[in-house]
């Protein structure tokens, strides 16, 4: 299609795919599977899952293994590898407790897509800020002022609807294990740079698996080789799309795309273009942090034009890269959650409550122009980068 011939072209494809950004997000990447392979390996996902359920109240059930894939899928940044250790532990609730199958495992899919839309080191959060040009704190102040609502709203919704009989046995847990998630938590918060949050945490993780002896020197090193391997398929297909993309923008697709908007006439109207732009392509393609990476150059000329922060921009970016897999039975995190019980992908849409009040707050958010930044209000310019390259 570039009718510039095969080696040119796959001149092109490379020199975008070496674009410092993507790199550095790639980087990121893989800092975060380690982080979450280590972490999983020394048992903090278990003692968290038993801390939490030592003290949740049986008519509380539903409600507090949403909370616990809230906290879990912040921590780790990942909605898959939260259902995968999470959904196991629900369907034995199910059982025991006699909980309603389809209400309960979408408490499980609507807390684990929290993380994945407000971890700081969530690869949709990692992809969205690199493109957006933001902080990740700028970006998750943004978000958590949507997100918990959301949360909440859906939290009294399950403690109304969610309880079941009382649970037995006893959940083992260790205190100390829990201890590297806040303080990721707390150093990305702070505004610490995501590649130290990263690498102290994998470091304290470490050192608490090899003093409680729950790892040695080889487990650690399969943990954490387990947990990059992980993040492969991901860093691959970031660097093959942004090829790709960089090659449409060669050849005038990113134009005639942006140029489908040419009606846009406000602020408000550019925010909604930005979430239909994500949503659209997260559609089709099935992975919300690769749409984002393709709609970044789509949106961000839009932003720039209406004065639509990075910060919100990322945040709208992630937000509907999230819903949108929360409304599709192509969803990867339906199929985990549908092999493994009998509930449909259909019961799960209906009930997706916390994505459904996650859509409703963002879009009165934009709808009433909210959550403006100190620099909006201002006026100020936004995306320098893109005026240097038509400079260029």
């Amino acid at each position: 299609m570039s009718k510039r011939g095969i080696s040119k072209a796959v001149d092109a494809f490379s020199g975008h795919c070496a674009n410092p950004g993507i790199m550095l997000m790639c980087l990121i990447f893989v800092l975060a599977g380690m982080f979450s392979g280590v972490t999983k390996g020394m048992g903090a996902v278990d003692s968290t899952v038993n801390l939490a359920l030592s003290f949740i109240p049986a008519r509380f059930i539903t409600a507090g293994l949403f909370l616990i894939c809230v906290f879990i899928s912040t921590s780790m940044g990942t909605c898959l590898g939260t259902i995968s250790a999470i959904a196991p532990i629900a369907l034995g609730f199910i059982e025991a407790a006699g909980l309603d199958p389809a209400i309960t495992m979408s408490a499980v899919i609507g807390g684990s897509m929290f993380g994945d839309n407000l971890s700081v080191i969530s690869d949709t959060t990692i992809a969205a800020t690199r493109g957006a040009g933001c902080e990740m704190k700028d970006k998750f102040r943004m978000n958590f002022k949507i997100a918990l609502p959301a949360a909440i709203v859906t939290t009294i919704i399950y403690c109304i609807i969610g309880g079941g009989a009382e649970l037995g046995g006893t959940y083992e847990f260790e205190l100390i294990k829990v201890i590297p998630y806040l303080v990721v938590l707390v150093c990305a918060i702070s505004g610490m740079n995501v590649i130290y949050v990263l690498l102290t945490g994998t470091v304290l993780s470490a050192i608490i698996g090899m003093a409680t002896g729950s790892m040695g020197l080889v487990s650690l090193s399969a943990s954490a080789t387990s947990g990059v391997s992980g993040m492969l398929s991901l860093v691959l297909m970031a660097l093959f799309m942004k090829g790709l993309s960089g090659m449409a923008a060669d050849m005038g697709g990113m134009e005639w795309l942006t140029g489908l908007f040419t009606n846009i006439k406000s602020r408000r109207g550019a925010q909604y273009a930005i979430a239909a732009i994500v949503s659209v392509i997260d559609f089709f393609i099935g992975n919300n942090t690769i749409a984002i990476i393709i709609s970044t150059p789509l949106c961000k000329p839009i932003a720039k034009k209406f004065k639509v922060a990075p910060e919100r921009l990322a945040s709208l970016m992630d937000i509907f890269g999230v819903i949108v897999p929360g409304f599709s039975p192509l969803s990867s995190a339906f199929l985990v959650v549908t092999t493994m019980s009998t509930v449909t992908p259909l019961q799960l849409m209906t009930r997706g409550y916390y994505l459904f009040f996650l859509f409703v707050f963002t879009v009165i958010t934009i709808q009433f122009n909210l959550l403006q930044t100190k620099e909006e209000k201002e006026g100020r310019e936004f995306y320098p980068e893109l005026d240097e390259a038509i400079a260029e």
